[in-house]
């Protein structure tokens, strides 16, 4: 097996703008398996707020190569196992995860919903993002949109806003990127009006949930606040629903996991994404069978993707059908 890495810039299509920041681009590590004439593919991103920073990524690949090109091809569940073994940070570990996970389909030809029995039937449609901005301009935003769902940034709680959001008649969520106060979302979980809203994600930053109630009339779904499967049993009485994004925990091994304990937990769960290129949006699509929500619209809002795969086209999921994950780099 030969191990190939590089990095990108991925250009936005219109400033991304949230709570943490404004960004025009991403900077990405894309991950290349080759083994015969088979090439899989993975992809992590740096984030900030994350504390990301893709050139260590690099020195720990050039430092891990030589063991991870000596693997033979098993399991991927067993090359998860050996990947652990290295003591790789979840960005990194997911892309090393994907990539052997769309070598390994398509070394045996089969795709990795084939290989791991998953429904395709009756997908959940994706939200787009309407970044931060004046709500007139959000709202002009969604008035327009050939999309059916939405999920609207905020900087902190406008009440006005809010009000302005609700008689839209729109599949609409609301994501603060942990802007909200305390008082902000004891206000949200006693409105009886909130519960119109899709979900509320991560209103607080890390580790101040405890204002939430899982019973209240918002649906809060944690995402920062949930980074792997131990995180689970403890937000149980906060919030109803989780974000599972495959850099968070890990991959798709782990995902697969967390999706499975959360459901036993009765938890609502979505697959989410960062801003990615095809790559890593293909990898979140294989699981939209699984969830309850989807937002997986990063390669939607890139000028310079890379790669060829499962994608969203008006919130629908187009999977790709090949094998492993589908992906194919642009030539």
């Amino acid at each position: 097996m030969e191990l190939r890495f590089e990095l990108n810039e991925l250009q936005l299509k219109e400033t991304f703008s949230i709570a943490y920041g404004n960004y025009d681009k991403r900077e990405t590590l894309l991950i290349e398996l080759s083994y015969r004439n088979c090439k899989g593919y993975g992809e992590c991103v740096a984030i900030d707020y994350y504390q990301i920073d893709l050139q260590n990524f690099v020195l720990k690949l050039k430092k891990i190569q030589t063991r991870v090109e000596a693997q033979k091809i098993l399991l991927p569940k067993v090359f998860f196992r050996f990947l652990l073994s290295l003591n790789l940070h979840p960005f990194l570990l997911s892309a090393l995860d994907c990539a052997y996970w769309d070598l390994f389909g398509k070394l045996e030809n089969k795709s990795f919903i084939e290989l791991n029995h998953l429904s395709t039937e009756d997908l959940p449609e994706s939200s787009i993002t309407i970044s931060v901005g004046e709500i007139s301009h959000q709202i002009e935003k969604i008035e327009k949109s050939s999309w059916n769902k939405f999920k609207v940034k905020c900087k902190g709680l406008n009440r006005n806003n809010i009000e302005k959001l609700l008689p839209l008649n729109r599949n609409i969520a609301i994501d603060s990127n942990a802007s909200f106060t305390g008082e902000d979302c004891t206000w949200l979980q006693e409105n009886v009006d909130i519960q119109y809203f899709s979900y509320i994600e991560q209103p607080r930053p890390i580790n101040h949930y405890t204002i939430l109630k899982n019973e209240g009339f918002a649906n809060w779904m944690a995402d920062e606040d949930c980074q792997d499967l131990d995180s689970l049993d403890t937000l149980i009485p906060y919030y109803q629903s989780i974000n599972i994004k495959l850099m968070k925990c890990g991959g798709l091994t782990p995902a697969l996991e967390m999706i499975k304990k959360a459901r036993a937990a009765g938890y609502k769960i979505m697959i989410g994404c960062m801003t990615e290129s095809t790559v890593g949006i293909s990898a979140g699509c294989v699981l939209t069978g699984l969830v309850d929500y989807v937002d997986l619209d990063g390669a939607n809002l890139i000028s310079n993707d890379y790669a060829i795969g499962s994608f969203v086209e008006n919130g629908k999921i187009i999977l790709s059908g090949k094998p492993g994950l589908g992906i194919e780099l642009n030539k």
